[in-house]
């Protein structure tokens, strides 16, 4: 591989995937405060009212602080299409740039505005209309995941267009774009994981809090309401988003599925792997432990159905770095097992009343927090992995994407003024969430007294 294709490389995955811990933040967080604010909405207690409004403040600012590091961070890649990949970006900006606009100019603005209506004009609307703006929170940052799947999507799935005389690709369908069969399904399975980002996060944060004996009763709120959102998003990342969205990996890359999977022979009734080391080399799973069968089911939903192997395509089609593919996907798939594990126990305890007593379940709730953030970067790794040795899929590669004329030095050189910023930026941004943290939902001294959450 080009020096400078590679560090070209290294530099956007790094900015993209530092950048990525912020949204899947507040666009998990986001529904959960809607949720908050609906509980307060519906209450007709003053003291239970303003208990839940408290709850929904707190987890605001932290969303605000993640907000506004996500857009700083964003900002760049941006401009990386340009600096780094100007080869791409002549030649499919004539699509993409309808999605990645309407997510600045609509959704971004959408989010940012009612943002600051919700952080700064409770007092100024009504309690409906404040609850407008936690929903109008909600839709914008949601919306603005659409757009950007849309974009990745049709880098994988390319659909809506048509080659211009110069090569490059013009959009001929904007309803094609934005509707792309592989944009749903994707758009889904990555809003499922960001809700089970902001579900643990939540529920960690809670468990904090009874662990420590600080803020108990948001502890319990923040716990139950925590695992309860949890739970749900741990179902559909598995079905039906999750399914589909490996179904339309076997159906539209079915080398990117044979490398995921660490299969390298085709074969009728293929098992999938729980666990082993793939060895390109000589082309088989060392130390393998699998499941006969199951990846037949799972992408055919027949026992003995053929899956194709790597072997069954040209060498060079084949994901570049086939081991961390494989490591990437099955990083991903295990931490969901654990969380569906976690949730499922967390949910038993719950309806049993004993889940806010249980301190060995409350410290593993604690220590989940960082583990969804592993997963949902996993999955991105799995998605931006498999797709190579293409940038727009069957259309172009990615060693011709690349700009000829930015030297390795030069790359080398901005990805290490990058690390340094983005560094200060990662300790003032745990320096800010810590403080709301400390400072807790700021309950009123007499609060745990007049309201119970069962």
């Amino acid at each position: 591989m080009d020096s400078a294709l590679l560090v070209h490389r290294l530099h956007f995955a790094f900015t993209a995937t530092f950048h990525y811990l912020f949204p899947q933040l507040t666009m998990g967080l986001a529904p959960l405060i809607v949720i908050l604010k609906t509980l307060a909405l519906r209450s007709h207690d003053p003291a239970r009212v303003d208990f839940y409004d408290r709850a929904a403040r707190f987890w605001a600012r932290i969303f605000g602080v993640s907000f506004v590091v996500g857009v700083v961070t964003g900002i760049p890649m941006e401009f990386q299409f340009g600096t780094n990949w100007s080869h791409f970006s002549r030649f499919a900006g004539g699509v993409i740039g309808q999605t990645l606009a309407m997510e600045g100019l609509f959704a971004f603005f959408l989010e940012s505005a009612f943002l600051g209506l919700f952080l700064y004009g409770e007092k100024r609307l009504s309690r409906w209309a404040h609850w407008g703006a936690a929903m109008a929170v909600f839709l914008g940052s949601w919306l603005s995941g659409y757009f950007i799947i849309a974009t990745d999507a049709w880098m994988q799935h390319p659909v809506g267009f048509v080659r211009a005389g110069d090569g490059s690709a013009q959009l001929s369908s904007f309803w094609a774009l934005v509707l792309n069969p592989w944009a749903q399904w994707q758009y889904a399975h990555n809003m499922s994981g960001a809700g089970i980002t902001g579900a643990f996060v939540m529920a960690s944060i809670g468990a904090f809090y009874l662990l420590s004996g600080k803020h108990v009763e948001y502890g319990r709120l923040f716990v139950k309401v925590g695992v309860l959102a949890g739970a749900v998003f741990c179902i559909l990342q598995i079905f039906p988003t999750g399914d589909a969205q490996g179904r339309m990996v076997a159906q539209n890359q079915p080398v990117t599925l044979a490398a995921m999977e660490g299969l390298f022979d085709s074969a009728p009734g293929a098992p999938i792997v729980l666990i082993g080391q793939p060895n390109v080399e000589t082309g088989k799973i060392d130390n393998a432990i699998s499941v006969p069968n199951m990846l037949s089911f799972l992408t055919y939903r027949r026992w003995n159905a053929t899956v194709q192997g790597l072997n069954a395509f040209p060498k060079d089609q084949w994901p570049d770095n086939i081991p961390l593919l494989y490591f990437s996907y099955h990083i991903m798939v295990g931490l969901g097992t654990i969380f569906i594990a976690v949730t499922v126990v967390s949910v038993f305890l719950l309806w049993r009343g004993k889940l806010f007593s249980a301190r060995w379940m409350l410290w593993i709730l604690l220590l989940s927090l960082p583990f969804p953030f592993i997963a949902n970067t996993a999955g991105w790794m799995t998605a931006e992995l498999g797709r190579q040795p293409w940038l727009v899929y069957g259309l172009m590669r990615t060693a011709d994407g690349y700009s000829k004329s930015v030297s390795a030095a030069n790359g080398i050189f901005t990805l290490i003024g990058f690390m340094g910023m983005y560094t200060v930026l990662a300790i003032l941004f745990l320096f800010l969430v810590n403080r709301e943290i400390e400072r807790g939902p700021e309950a009123q001294p007499a609060l745990a007294e007049v309201v119970e959450v069962s």
